[in-house]
């Protein structure tokens, strides 16, 4: 069989997959603290019709190898951490990291490892407890559950993540930010969420919260009544989706055009 029917076969694939990635960022092009993808692409190993030839001085001159590539594959696929605009709300509870990091939040608060997220639309519960729009926890410094105090009056959020009560005993809680080393190594998991795994923080790593707006600890400023909208840039996406058709197109073109070799080599003999 022709190699350039199954190059155009692996070309198609990767295409496809592309494809699969540019509609999901359109898909989630209004949704709060989304990260875009992409697609990069690297060539699979070349078949070498002949090797090389060493050049011997003053006899002869050296030979180049004769490869030819077998088609391409994906060589990954990457989350662009780039930050996404601000949306203005006013609303209190509405928080937006304006720097590197992650809110931490918990399905229950026994949970060790709490999940990631940069979608800042919180709300308080009917128990005091400042939770996101599925109702996990929203984590503190310490990687505790965030009550505000029934005595409150009212309350603000600083730029270091600090909830000003009012009418409390003057206690102040201290909003988490988690910070990792590698953000592409996070595993997203659905609903605005990511999982802590070992490339995005390090083996036998511990993640910790800090504050924010620390400048030695190199995280953001959180910004109260803003929330971080997706980073898709439509003109960028609508242009790859060009990219990627075309590609597609060209690379059934090359399976087409090997379909009627191989049909004129069954006709040789009739």
């Amino acid at each position: 069989m022709l190699r350039s029917m199954y190059s155009g076969v692996s070309g198609m694939r990767g295409f496809q997959t592309k494809l699969d990635v540019i509609g999901n960022n359109i898909a989630n092009v209004n949704t709060v603290g989304f990260k875009a993808g992409r697609v990069m692409f690297k060539d699979i190993l070349s078949q070498t019709v002949s090797g090389v030839t060493a050049p011997v001085e003053g006899e002869q001159g050296g030979v180049n190898a004769k490869q030819v590539g077998l088609g391409s594959t994906i060589g990954s696929i990457d989350t662009v951490h780039t930050p996404g605009s601000a949306q203005t709300t006013y609303k209190p509870t509405d928080l937006r990291i304006d720097g590197d990091g992650f809110f931490m939040v918990k399905m229950t608060e026994d949970q060790e490892v709490p999940f990631l997220t940069r979608a800042g639309d919180f709300h308080v519960d009917g128990n005091r407890q400042l939770v996101t729009s599925d109702g996990m926890f929203v984590c503190d410094v310490g990687g505790a559950p965030i009550v505000i105090p029934a005595e409150a009056t009212g309350f603000s959020i600083g730029l270091d993540g600090s909830i000003l009560i009012q009418g409390g005993d003057g206690d102040v809680v201290q909003i988490g930010i988690a910070k990792v080393v590698n953000p592409e190594g996070l595993e997203k998991i659905g609903g605005n969420l990511y999982r802590v795994t070992p490339n995005a923080l390090g083996a036998d790593v511990e993640l910790e919260g800090l504050a924010a707006n620390d400048a030695e600890a190199g995280t953001g400023a959180i910004v109260a009544g803003q929330l971080e909208m997706s980073n898709v840039d439509l003109t960028a996406e609508f242009t790859e989706m060009i990219v990627a058709q075309r590609g597609f197109q060209a690379n059934s073109r090359i399976i087409t055009t090997s379909d009627e070799v191989l049909q004129e080599v069954v006709n040789l003999k009739r």
